[in-house]
């Protein structure tokens, strides 16, 4: 395969945490990755025994053990995008980093690329190194810190290697050093700042704000890094709200298939759209699953089993 074109079905690692319910974590990337046309792996950093009501007990593997299926995958098969979402220590974080060092750290200077325009894809073979999205995981739904400081000052000082951030509301305030924005204003305020101090674009997530005015949609917003004194217009994404308590692993979910339309060509700002109708369309149809008694997760293959003749 030459590195000149894009692979027709791209490689894509999730690098995370599990979930045995299959709702989130690796499991939900790798259905993510497989909605979008994309040929899923990945390397465990964290073994969570959970469920749709809320984590019970985690279990975290060597760091050795992380890095030898990181080596396993990486040394046999050519990566076109990395995901990475739960690290959660300091020596999980800095083992990702020797890995990415040994690949030629993917991220460093190579994410111009996939900024593009909203009506534009990147040009193919723009880039030899495999595209880089982080879910920064540091905050649960109930407020909870997941990392502790060596672990948190360690993921600030990888932000700077991903071509993309997906912080939820209050993982961008910790990202920026302050308290959780309560309007859209502020929460693009707070991802300006993220992105200028760390060079990486930036996903702001409004869902949280919107579902807390009650409005009936949700905005996103892609905030690019400034150059040279100029910031890159931004770009605001627009999906109507679906009112359901089945959101396990959206995060997980948005952040893989950014991951894997980037590796197909897509700029971020072209493939968001793209991910915000299929998410639409997951969570409306997530009412068709019977998986648990608490949040449920959404229906990744909604757009290919609606076209199914066999329903």
């Amino acid at each position: 395969m030459s590195p000149l074109s894009p692979r027709s079905i791209p490689n894509i690692l999730s690098i995370a945490g599990t979930d045995p319910t299959g709702g989130a974590g690796i499991q939900a990337d790798l259905k993510s990755i497989a909605a979008h046309r994309g040929y899923g792996m990945c390397a465990v950093t964290a073994l969570v025994a959970q469920n749709t009501l809320g984590v019970r007990e985690i279990h975290l593997p060597p760091v050795s053990f992380l890095r030898a299926q990181l080596d396993a995958v990486s040394e046999d098969v050519a990566i076109d995008a990395i995901k990475i979402g739960m690290l959660g220590t300091e020596d999980t974080i800095r083992a990702v980093v020797d890995w990415l060092d040994s690949l030629g750290a993917p991220g460093d200077g190579g994410g111009s690329d996939l900024l593009g325009s909203a009506h534009g894809d990147r040009g193919a073979g723009t880039r030899s190194l495999p595209v880089l999205v982080l879910d920064p995981v540091m905050v649960a739904t109930s407020g909870d810190r997941l990392l502790d400081a060596a672990a948190e000052s360690a993921l600030l000082e990888f932000l700077h290697r991903a071509d993309l951030i997906t912080p939820n509301v209050p993982e961008l305030a910790l990202l920026a050093g302050e308290e959780p924005a309560g309007d859209p204003e502020g929460l693009i305020a707070q991802a300006r700042t993220v992105a200028d101090t760390h060079q990486v674009v930036v996903l702001a997530k409004g869902g949280h704000l919107d579902d807390a005015s009650g409005q009936e949609l949700v905005v996103d917003t892609l905030v690019y890094p400034a150059q040279a004194g100029l910031r890159p217009d931004e770009e605001q994404f627009v999906s109507p709200r679906i009112h359901t308590q089945n959101t396990h692993g959206t995060g997980c979910s948005v952040s893989a298939a950014l991951a894997t339309l980037a590796a197909r060509g897509f700029s971020f700002s072209a493939a968001l759209p793209v991910v915000k109708e299929w998410m639409t369309e997951a969570l409306q149809d997530s009412e068709r699953l019977d998986v648990g008694q608490g949040h449920g997760p959404i229906q990744h293959f909604a757009q290919l089993w609606g076209r199914s003749a066999a329903q």
